[in-house]
């Protein structure tokens, strides 16, 4: 029987900006959970219309756009890891041409709402839970589209080199709002319907 050696393994801190990341998303996980309990709570209660039977629709193609968009800001971060820039600029570029697509869709929703339905944050509870609820999500699309709008700029200038780690992390917080999508989705145009 031969004894085994235990080896001591030196312990190192954490990449600090994956744990900056981390806790980011995970406060932004309790921030949207207080928003969509909210929404659900005071789901149906409202004492005034339109309620969101009457005017929602399902927006199928945002919510297409949004999550394809979680697959082409993979496919960036993958071709920076290998450092094939070209590509990297291509499905970043895609990335926030999905992302903007959405946010159009969504200003289309809301004008539509307001000018058809005189539906406002103001209206009735609906409105207001509703209003907050998809408009801070949509806050952070535009916050992921303007980091994302700088790196292919710093792509662009040929500034992105050595920058897959970075990148990542960028991509994970486009993946948390991407995944929070499926969540306000479901709870305001699927349950809440």
């Amino acid at each position: 029987m031969t004894p085994t050696i235990a080896v001591e393994t030196e312990w190192t801190l954490p990449y600090r900006g994956r744990v900056g990341v981390v806790c980011l998303i995970a406060t932004e996980f309790a921030l949207f959970a207080i928003f969509v309990v909210a929404y659900v709570f005071y789901m149906g209660k409202s004492l005034t219309g339109p309620t969101p039977s009457q005017v929602l629709e399902l927006p199928v193609w945002p919510t297409v756009c949004l999550l394809s968009s979680s697959i082409t800001v993979g496919l960036a971060a993958r071709a920076l890891k290998f450092d094939r820039l070209s590509s990297f600029k291509l499905w970043t570029g895609s990335t926030i041409l999905l992302g903007l697509e959405f946010l159009r869709q969504t200003a289309m929703e809301w004008r539509h709402l307001i000018a058809d339905y005189h539906l406002t944050i103001a209206t009735n509870l609906f409105g207001t839970t509703f209003y907050s609820l998809v408009g801070l999500h949509a806050s952070h699309v535009v916050l992921g589209l303007t980091l994302l709008s700088l790196t292919l700029a710093l792509g662009l200038s040929g500034k992105m080199h050595g920058q897959a780690r970075r990148f990542e992390l960028l991509a994970w917080y486009w993946h948390f709002v991407d995944a929070v999508w499926i969540a306000v989705f479901t709870v305001v145009y699927v349950i809440g319907r």
